[in-house]
């Protein structure tokens, strides 16, 4: 998987905005970098806090879309910079992924947006510790590996079962909601599918 192909797919993907005016709207950032063995994608682990929905997940660097941000593109960019940060300025802009509508069960209706970029120069991390306990970067096409996907069980809600990517420690490292999400929609647009799910048209 090479940046060129990313470059090149989500170039030419054309983005399905979710209208949904009055509704509140926040921002991810995808960002891949060049690693020593493949292209890597960031990850982070959210801090542990109460009341908060996405306490401890893991999850793309992100939050909602404030009054000082032109554009949702812009959320993304200042988001990963307070979280991580990586600044993005310099960045190569790559293209935005399908909006996803939040579950309103987790919080009031939220619409999400994803956009993605390449990292050229390496950047270290300065975590924001109220909003990010660990930050890492983990190889893109090893999301694929058919030994990572698992089932995900919410603590608080045994009975709720996800399916997950397991990119770190069981049970603690596993990628599924609303991340999982806009990762099967990405490889999706690169022409691949999570394995178990099949591959959307």
């Amino acid at each position: 998987m090479e940046i060129e192909i990313i470059r090149e797919k989500l170039g030419a993907h054309v983005p399905e905005q979710a209208d949904q005016a009055g509704e509140a709207h926040a921002s991810v950032a995808i960002v891949f970098r060049e690693g020593n063995q493949s292209i890597e994608v960031l990850l982070i682990e959210r801090a542990v806090r109460e009341g908060d929905p996405w306490s401890g997940h893991m999850a793309f660097p992100g939050g909602r879309l404030e009054s000082s941000d032109d554009s949702s593109r812009s959320t993304a960019r200042r988001e990963t910079f307070e979280e991580v940060g990586i600044e993005l300025a310099n960045a190569e802009y790559l293209g935005r992924l399908d909006d996803i509508v939040g579950n309103p069960r987790a919080s009031s209706t939220l619409v999400v947006a994803a956009h993605a970029f390449f990292l050229v120069e390496s950047q270290e991390f300065e975590l924001a510790p109220k909003e990010v306990q660990h930050a890492f970067w983990f190889p893109l096409p090893d999301m694929l590996e058919e030994a990572r996907s698992v089932e995900y069980e919410m603590a608080h809600r045994p009975e709720a079962v996800y399916p997950g990517i397991l990119v770190g420690i069981p049970d603690r490292h596993v990628v599924w909601g609303l991340t999982y999400r806009f990762l099967e929609n990405l490889l999706n647009v690169l022409g691949h599918s999570i394995p178990g799910t099949p591959p959307r048209p």
